[in-house]
Protein backbone atom coordinates (compact mmCIF):
# COMPACT_ATOMS: atom_id res chain seq x y z
CA UNK A 1 0.00 0.00 0.00
CA UNK A 2 1.69 3.22 -1.03
CA UNK A 3 1.53 6.28 0.93
CA UNK A 4 0.26 9.55 -0.57
CA UNK A 5 0.79 12.80 1.38
CA UNK A 6 -0.90 15.80 0.26
CA UNK A 7 0.23 19.05 1.35
CA UNK A 8 -2.53 21.27 0.96
CA UNK A 9 -2.43 25.72 0.67
CA UNK A 10 -5.85 25.07 2.39
CA UNK A 11 -8.47 22.80 3.67
CA UNK A 12 -10.65 21.45 0.51
CA UNK A 13 -13.86 23.04 -0.03
CA UNK A 14 -15.28 21.64 -2.42
CA UNK A 15 -18.56 23.36 -2.39
CA UNK A 16 -16.50 26.77 -2.09
CA UNK A 17 -14.79 26.53 -4.91
CA UNK A 18 -13.17 24.29 -8.39
CA UNK A 19 -9.69 24.36 -6.56
CA UNK A 20 -11.80 22.80 -3.75
CA UNK A 21 -13.51 20.25 -6.13
CA UNK A 22 -10.64 19.14 -8.14
CA UNK A 23 -8.47 18.65 -5.01
CA UNK A 24 -11.03 15.93 -3.81
CA UNK A 25 -11.41 14.67 -6.80
CA UNK A 26 -7.53 13.95 -6.68
CA UNK A 27 -7.94 12.08 -3.14
CA UNK A 28 -10.69 10.41 -4.26
CA UNK A 29 -8.73 8.99 -6.99
CA UNK A 30 -5.65 8.35 -4.49
CA UNK A 31 -8.22 5.99 -2.15
CA UNK A 32 -9.72 3.95 -5.19
CA UNK A 33 -5.96 2.74 -5.50
CA UNK A 34 -6.29 1.57 -1.97
CA UNK A 35 -3.77 3.90 -0.89
CA UNK A 36 -3.20 5.61 2.61
CA UNK A 37 -4.05 8.89 2.19
CA UNK A 38 -3.31 12.05 4.78
CA UNK A 39 -4.36 15.17 4.05
CA UNK A 40 -1.92 18.44 5.52
CA UNK A 41 -1.84 22.17 5.83
CA UNK A 42 -0.66 25.09 7.84
CA UNK A 43 -3.71 26.80 6.79
CA UNK A 44 -6.65 27.65 9.80
CA UNK A 45 -9.80 25.74 8.98
CA UNK A 46 -12.80 27.07 7.98
CA UNK A 47 -16.85 26.05 8.70
CA UNK A 48 -16.81 25.07 4.59
CA UNK A 49 -14.07 22.52 4.70
CA UNK A 50 -15.15 18.76 3.73
CA UNK A 51 -14.95 16.08 6.50
CA UNK A 52 -11.71 14.04 5.18
CA UNK A 53 -12.38 11.37 7.78
CA UNK A 54 -16.10 10.76 5.95
CA UNK A 55 -13.49 9.91 3.01
CA UNK A 56 -11.02 7.50 4.68
CA UNK A 57 -8.55 10.47 4.69
CA UNK A 58 -6.40 10.76 7.83
CA UNK A 59 -5.67 15.02 8.33
CA UNK A 60 -2.68 16.63 10.43
CA UNK A 61 -1.99 20.47 11.29
CA UNK A 62 1.35 21.52 10.11
CA UNK A 63 3.14 24.34 11.03
CA UNK A 64 5.29 26.61 8.71
CA UNK A 65 9.16 27.24 9.18
CA UNK A 66 8.82 24.68 12.26
CA UNK A 67 11.12 21.86 12.70
CA UNK A 68 7.88 19.53 13.60
CA UNK A 69 7.53 18.95 10.09
CA UNK A 70 10.89 17.25 9.84
CA UNK A 71 9.93 14.62 12.98
CA UNK A 72 6.49 13.87 11.42
CA UNK A 73 7.26 13.47 7.82
CA UNK A 74 10.07 11.28 9.01
CA UNK A 75 7.74 8.83 10.48
CA UNK A 76 4.96 9.04 8.13
CA UNK A 77 7.53 7.79 5.38
CA UNK A 78 5.00 9.18 2.46
CA UNK A 79 5.53 7.10 -1.12
CA UNK A 80 4.04 10.22 -3.12
CA UNK A 81 3.91 13.75 -1.56
CA UNK A 82 1.75 15.99 -3.56
CA UNK A 83 2.45 19.67 -2.87
CA UNK A 84 -1.17 21.94 -3.30
CA UNK A 85 0.09 24.93 -5.62
CA UNK A 86 3.46 26.22 -5.49
CA UNK A 87 4.03 28.03 -2.38
CA UNK A 88 3.46 24.35 -0.41
CA UNK A 89 6.52 23.45 -2.70
CA UNK A 90 8.23 26.29 -1.35
CA UNK A 91 7.72 26.05 2.34
CA UNK A 92 7.97 22.11 2.05
CA UNK A 93 9.65 20.93 -0.86
CA UNK A 94 13.26 20.87 0.52
CA UNK A 95 12.12 19.46 3.98
CA UNK A 96 10.66 16.64 1.72
CA UNK A 97 14.08 16.23 -0.13
CA UNK A 98 16.16 16.07 3.19
CA UNK A 99 14.03 13.60 4.96
CA UNK A 100 11.85 11.85 2.43
CA UNK A 101 14.34 11.71 -0.90
CA UNK A 102 12.64 8.48 -3.06
CA UNK A 103 8.84 10.08 -2.46
CA UNK A 104 7.32 11.39 -5.74
CA UNK A 105 7.12 15.19 -5.57
CA UNK A 106 3.79 15.95 -7.52
CA UNK A 107 2.81 19.21 -7.69
CA UNK A 108 -0.97 20.58 -8.35
CA UNK A 109 -0.62 23.68 -9.95
CA UNK A 110 -4.62 24.09 -9.44
CA UNK A 111 -4.19 27.01 -12.62
CA UNK A 112 -1.18 29.18 -13.32
CA UNK A 113 -0.84 32.05 -11.18
CA UNK A 114 1.93 34.37 -12.96
CA UNK A 115 -0.89 33.78 -15.78
CA UNK A 116 -3.77 34.87 -14.06
CA UNK A 117 -1.36 37.49 -12.10
CA UNK A 118 -0.14 38.64 -15.56
CA UNK A 119 -3.60 39.18 -17.15
CA UNK A 120 -4.54 40.90 -13.96
CA UNK A 121 -2.26 43.48 -14.26
CA UNK A 122 -2.67 44.09 -17.99
CA UNK A 123 -6.57 44.37 -17.58
CA UNK A 124 -5.60 46.82 -14.66
CA UNK A 125 -3.70 49.55 -17.05
CA UNK A 126 -6.80 48.86 -19.80
CA UNK A 127 -4.72 47.15 -22.49
CA UNK A 128 -4.51 43.92 -23.97
CA UNK A 129 -2.49 40.85 -22.20
CA UNK A 130 1.50 40.15 -23.65
CA UNK A 131 3.61 37.32 -23.19
CA UNK A 132 6.26 39.38 -21.81
CA UNK A 133 3.92 40.19 -18.71
CA UNK A 134 4.33 36.61 -17.58
CA UNK A 135 8.04 37.33 -16.93
CA UNK A 136 7.23 38.44 -13.33
CA UNK A 137 8.23 37.26 -9.77
CA UNK A 138 5.44 35.25 -9.41
CA UNK A 139 6.34 33.28 -12.71
CA UNK A 140 9.93 33.00 -11.24
CA UNK A 141 9.05 31.05 -8.29
CA UNK A 142 6.05 29.16 -9.88
CA UNK A 143 8.17 28.00 -12.71
CA UNK A 144 10.99 26.91 -10.37
CA UNK A 145 8.78 24.67 -7.99
CA UNK A 146 7.71 22.70 -11.24
CA UNK A 147 11.36 22.02 -12.39
CA UNK A 148 11.90 20.97 -8.84
CA UNK A 149 9.30 18.52 -8.96
CA UNK A 150 9.30 15.34 -10.40
CA UNK A 151 5.72 15.85 -12.13
CA UNK A 152 3.05 18.69 -12.25
CA UNK A 153 -0.38 18.47 -13.09
CA UNK A 154 -1.44 21.36 -15.76
CA UNK A 155 -5.35 21.92 -15.59
CA UNK A 156 -5.66 23.61 -18.86
CA UNK A 157 -4.32 22.33 -22.44
CA UNK A 158 -3.47 26.23 -22.89
CA UNK A 159 -1.19 26.03 -20.00
CA UNK A 160 0.36 23.12 -20.88
CA UNK A 161 1.74 24.57 -24.43
CA UNK A 162 2.40 28.19 -22.49
CA UNK A 163 4.61 25.98 -20.50
CA UNK A 164 6.17 23.91 -23.04
CA UNK A 165 6.27 26.44 -25.71
CA UNK A 166 6.73 30.01 -23.63
CA UNK A 167 8.89 28.63 -20.39
CA UNK A 168 10.72 25.63 -22.01
CA UNK A 169 9.72 23.51 -19.62
CA UNK A 170 10.38 19.53 -20.90
CA UNK A 171 6.97 17.83 -21.13
CA UNK A 172 8.16 15.17 -19.50
CA UNK A 173 7.89 17.24 -15.97
CA UNK A 174 4.38 18.04 -16.70
CA UNK A 175 0.96 15.89 -17.26
CA UNK A 176 -2.22 17.51 -18.08
CA UNK A 177 -5.40 16.67 -15.80
CA UNK A 178 -8.54 18.92 -16.10
CA UNK A 179 -11.45 18.11 -14.26
CA UNK A 180 -12.65 14.66 -13.79
CA UNK A 181 -16.01 14.20 -13.91
CA UNK A 182 -17.93 10.87 -12.80
CA UNK A 183 -20.13 11.04 -16.52
CA UNK A 184 -22.22 7.62 -15.13
CA UNK A 185 -23.36 9.82 -12.50
CA UNK A 186 -24.85 13.06 -14.40
CA UNK A 187 -28.14 13.35 -14.75
CA UNK A 188 -29.54 12.14 -17.65
CA UNK A 189 -32.62 14.87 -17.51
CA UNK A 190 -32.68 18.22 -15.76
CA UNK A 191 -35.49 20.72 -15.81
CA UNK A 192 -37.19 22.31 -19.16
CA UNK A 193 -36.38 25.30 -20.68
CA UNK A 194 -39.68 26.77 -19.38
CA UNK A 195 -39.14 25.30 -16.15
CA UNK A 196 -35.91 27.39 -15.58
CA UNK A 197 -35.76 31.14 -14.99
CA UNK A 198 -33.38 33.61 -13.86
CA UNK A 199 -29.65 34.21 -15.11
CA UNK A 200 -26.93 32.55 -12.51
CA UNK A 201 -23.41 33.33 -11.63
CA UNK A 202 -21.63 31.52 -8.90
CA UNK A 203 -17.81 31.41 -7.82
CA UNK A 204 -15.70 32.29 -4.32
CA UNK A 205 -15.77 36.00 -3.89
CA UNK A 206 -11.96 35.81 -2.17
CA UNK A 207 -10.68 34.80 -5.68
CA UNK A 208 -9.90 37.97 -7.65
CA UNK A 209 -11.28 37.11 -10.98
CA UNK A 210 -14.64 36.78 -9.57
CA UNK A 211 -15.21 39.56 -7.62
CA UNK A 212 -14.36 41.29 -10.81
CA UNK A 213 -16.56 39.86 -13.10
CA UNK A 214 -19.30 40.31 -10.25
CA UNK A 215 -18.34 44.14 -10.65
CA UNK A 216 -18.48 44.00 -14.47
CA UNK A 217 -21.61 41.85 -14.70
CA UNK A 218 -23.58 44.19 -12.47
CA UNK A 219 -22.36 47.15 -15.30
CA UNK A 220 -24.00 44.89 -17.91
CA UNK A 221 -27.12 44.12 -16.08
CA UNK A 222 -28.90 47.16 -16.46
CA UNK A 223 -28.80 46.62 -20.46
CA UNK A 224 -30.34 43.30 -19.79
CA UNK A 225 -32.75 44.02 -17.53
CA UNK A 226 -34.00 46.76 -20.16
CA UNK A 227 -34.95 43.53 -22.56
CA UNK A 228 -35.93 41.10 -19.71
CA UNK A 229 -38.21 42.94 -16.89
CA UNK A 230 -39.14 39.87 -14.91
CA UNK A 231 -35.59 38.25 -15.36
CA UNK A 232 -33.23 38.20 -12.24
CA UNK A 233 -29.45 37.90 -11.58
CA UNK A 234 -29.15 35.26 -8.67
CA UNK A 235 -24.70 36.05 -7.34
CA UNK A 236 -23.71 32.86 -5.58
CA UNK A 237 -20.25 31.98 -3.97
CA UNK A 238 -18.65 31.69 -0.46
CA UNK A 239 -17.34 34.09 1.71
CA UNK A 240 -19.22 37.41 0.06
CA UNK A 241 -17.64 40.75 1.86
CA UNK A 242 -19.66 43.80 2.81
CA UNK A 243 -18.54 45.24 -0.04
CA UNK A 244 -19.99 42.45 -1.89
CA UNK A 245 -23.82 42.11 -0.36
CA UNK A 246 -23.85 46.19 -0.53
CA UNK A 247 -24.38 45.28 -4.10
CA UNK A 248 -27.81 43.61 -3.22
CA UNK A 249 -30.55 45.46 -5.34
CA UNK A 250 -34.13 43.65 -5.17
CA UNK A 251 -35.48 46.46 -7.10
CA UNK A 252 -32.89 45.91 -9.96
CA UNK A 253 -33.27 42.02 -9.71
CA UNK A 254 -29.40 41.63 -8.74
CA UNK A 255 -29.60 39.68 -6.02
CA UNK A 256 -26.11 38.63 -3.75
CA UNK A 257 -27.14 34.82 -2.69
CA UNK A 258 -23.41 34.20 -1.16
CA UNK A 259 -23.37 31.24 0.24
CA UNK A 260 -24.84 27.88 -1.81
CA UNK A 261 -25.55 24.83 0.36
CA UNK A 262 -25.14 22.95 -2.77
CA UNK A 263 -23.89 24.68 -5.77
CA UNK A 264 -25.31 22.12 -8.48
CA UNK A 265 -28.98 22.30 -7.28
CA UNK A 266 -28.87 26.32 -8.01
CA UNK A 267 -27.49 25.61 -11.07
CA UNK A 268 -30.12 23.08 -12.27
CA UNK A 269 -32.75 25.91 -11.37
CA UNK A 270 -31.37 28.43 -13.56
CA UNK A 271 -31.76 28.93 -17.00
CA UNK A 272 -28.65 30.66 -18.03
CA UNK A 273 -25.14 31.00 -16.54
CA UNK A 274 -23.35 34.25 -16.87
CA UNK A 275 -19.26 34.52 -16.22
CA UNK A 276 -18.14 37.67 -18.06
CA UNK A 277 -14.62 36.82 -16.86
CA UNK A 278 -12.25 39.59 -17.61
CA UNK A 279 -9.02 38.08 -16.57
CA UNK A 280 -7.69 34.30 -14.54
CA UNK A 281 -6.30 31.18 -15.83
CA UNK A 282 -7.01 27.27 -15.37
CA UNK A 283 -10.35 26.09 -15.73
CA UNK A 284 -13.91 27.45 -14.36
CA UNK A 285 -15.42 25.52 -12.21
CA UNK A 286 -18.73 27.73 -12.65
CA UNK A 287 -18.51 26.80 -16.32
CA UNK A 288 -18.22 23.01 -15.43
CA UNK A 289 -20.88 22.74 -13.03
CA UNK A 290 -23.15 24.17 -15.33
CA UNK A 291 -22.50 21.71 -18.12
CA UNK A 292 -23.39 19.48 -15.79
CA UNK A 293 -26.52 20.52 -15.11
CA UNK A 294 -27.29 21.30 -18.79
CA UNK A 295 -27.04 24.79 -17.92
CA UNK A 296 -26.29 27.12 -21.21
CA UNK A 297 -23.93 29.60 -20.37
CA UNK A 298 -22.42 33.21 -21.65
CA UNK A 299 -18.53 33.58 -21.11
CA UNK A 300 -15.83 35.21 -22.62
CA UNK A 301 -12.58 33.82 -24.19
CA UNK A 302 -11.05 33.75 -20.82
CA UNK A 303 -13.42 31.99 -19.57
CA UNK A 304 -13.98 29.24 -21.72
CA UNK A 305 -10.03 28.78 -22.55
CA UNK A 306 -9.05 25.50 -22.35
CA UNK A 307 -12.60 24.06 -21.82
CA UNK A 308 -14.10 23.05 -24.92
CA UNK A 309 -13.72 24.74 -29.07
CA UNK A 310 -15.45 28.04 -29.47
CA UNK A 311 -17.85 26.37 -31.97
CA UNK A 312 -18.75 23.56 -29.51
CA UNK A 313 -19.16 26.10 -26.62
CA UNK A 314 -22.84 25.18 -24.98
CA UNK A 315 -23.81 28.61 -25.30
CA UNK A 316 -21.83 31.62 -26.13
CA UNK A 317 -18.93 33.19 -26.02
CA UNK A 318 -18.60 36.92 -26.26
CA UNK A 319 -15.77 39.34 -24.87
CA UNK A 320 -17.32 42.82 -26.09
CA UNK A 321 -19.80 44.34 -23.77
CA UNK A 322 -22.40 44.63 -26.55
CA UNK A 323 -22.22 41.27 -27.56
CA UNK A 324 -22.27 39.19 -24.09
CA UNK A 325 -25.28 41.48 -23.39
CA UNK A 326 -27.15 40.37 -26.83
CA UNK A 327 -25.78 36.86 -26.49
CA UNK A 328 -27.57 37.03 -22.79
CA UNK A 329 -30.45 38.17 -23.69
CA UNK A 330 -31.08 35.91 -26.29
CA UNK A 331 -29.71 32.63 -25.06
CA UNK A 332 -32.84 33.54 -22.18
CA UNK A 333 -35.52 34.02 -24.95
CA UNK A 334 -34.96 31.73 -27.66
CA UNK A 335 -35.95 28.19 -26.51
CA UNK A 336 -34.27 26.63 -29.83
CA UNK A 337 -30.72 27.73 -29.16
CA UNK A 338 -31.31 26.77 -25.80
CA UNK A 339 -32.18 23.35 -26.70
CA UNK A 340 -28.96 22.73 -28.65
CA UNK A 341 -26.63 24.53 -25.97
CA UNK A 342 -28.14 22.34 -23.59
CA UNK A 343 -28.22 19.10 -25.15
CA UNK A 344 -24.27 20.30 -26.01
CA UNK A 345 -23.22 19.99 -22.24
CA UNK A 346 -22.98 16.37 -21.74
CA UNK A 347 -20.89 15.95 -25.09
CA UNK A 348 -18.19 18.22 -23.78
CA UNK A 349 -18.26 16.73 -20.53
CA UNK A 350 -18.33 12.86 -22.33
CA UNK A 351 -15.23 14.05 -24.89
CA UNK A 352 -13.14 16.01 -22.44
CA UNK A 353 -13.35 15.35 -18.78
CA UNK A 354 -14.67 11.63 -18.03
CA UNK A 355 -12.79 10.80 -14.94
CA UNK A 356 -12.72 6.98 -16.20
CA UNK A 357 -10.47 8.29 -18.78
CA UNK A 358 -8.19 10.92 -17.14
CA UNK A 359 -8.40 9.11 -13.52
CA UNK A 360 -6.24 6.07 -15.36
CA UNK A 361 -4.34 8.53 -17.77
CA UNK A 362 -2.61 9.89 -14.41
CA UNK A 363 -1.97 6.50 -12.04
CA UNK A 364 -0.51 5.32 -15.07
CA UNK A 365 1.88 8.24 -15.15
CA UNK A 366 2.43 7.77 -11.50
CA UNK A 367 3.02 4.38 -11.89
CA UNK A 368 5.86 5.12 -14.80
CA UNK A 369 7.73 7.85 -12.35
CA UNK A 370 7.56 5.40 -9.80
CA UNK A 371 9.57 2.69 -11.94
CA UNK A 372 12.23 5.16 -13.75
CA UNK A 373 12.43 7.98 -10.95
CA UNK A 374 16.52 7.85 -10.75
CA UNK A 375 16.62 8.22 -14.56
CA UNK A 376 13.87 10.58 -14.88
CA UNK A 377 15.59 12.78 -12.23
CA UNK A 378 18.84 12.52 -13.80
CA UNK A 379 17.21 13.76 -17.44
CA UNK A 380 15.93 17.16 -15.23
CA UNK A 381 19.54 19.16 -14.41
CA UNK A 382 17.61 22.12 -14.34
CA UNK A 383 15.53 20.51 -11.50
CA UNK A 384 18.35 19.15 -9.49
CA UNK A 385 20.24 22.57 -9.74
CA UNK A 386 17.21 24.27 -8.50
CA UNK A 387 16.86 21.98 -5.54
CA UNK A 388 20.75 22.46 -5.07
CA UNK A 389 20.29 26.11 -4.14
CA UNK A 390 17.04 26.46 -3.40
CA UNK A 391 17.99 23.55 -0.45
CA UNK A 392 20.51 25.82 0.94
CA UNK A 393 18.92 28.97 0.59
CA UNK A 394 15.26 27.81 1.79
CA UNK A 395 16.65 25.75 4.27
CA UNK A 396 18.66 28.57 5.94
CA UNK A 397 15.98 31.79 6.16
CA UNK A 398 13.10 29.06 7.58
CA UNK A 399 15.96 27.99 10.12
CA UNK A 400 16.76 31.57 10.82
CA UNK A 401 12.90 31.63 11.56
CA UNK A 402 12.62 28.99 12.88
CA UNK A 403 14.86 30.07 15.60
CA UNK A 404 13.29 33.72 15.76
CA UNK A 405 10.00 32.28 16.96
CA UNK A 406 11.82 30.37 19.83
Amino acid sequence: MKKVLVIGYVWPEPNSSAAGSHMLSLLRLFKQQNWQVEFASPAQETPHQIELSNEGISQQAIRLNCDSFDDYVSKLTPDIVLFDRFMMEEQFGWRIDKHCPKAIKVLDTEDLQCLRQARHHALKQSREFIYSDLVNNIAKREIAAILRCDLSLIISPFEMALLTDYFKVDPTLLHHLPFMVNIAQLATKTLSFEQRQHFITIGNFRHAPNWDAVLHLQSLWPKIKAKLPAAECHIYGAYPPPKATALHNPKSGFLIKGWAENALAVMAQSRVCLAPLRFGAGLKGKLLDAMMMQTPSVTTSIGSEGMSARSSWPGFVANEDADFVNSAVSLYQDENAWQLAHKQCHTVLSNLYDSTVLGPSLISKITELDETLDQHRVSNFTGAMLKHHTMASTRYMSQWITEKNK
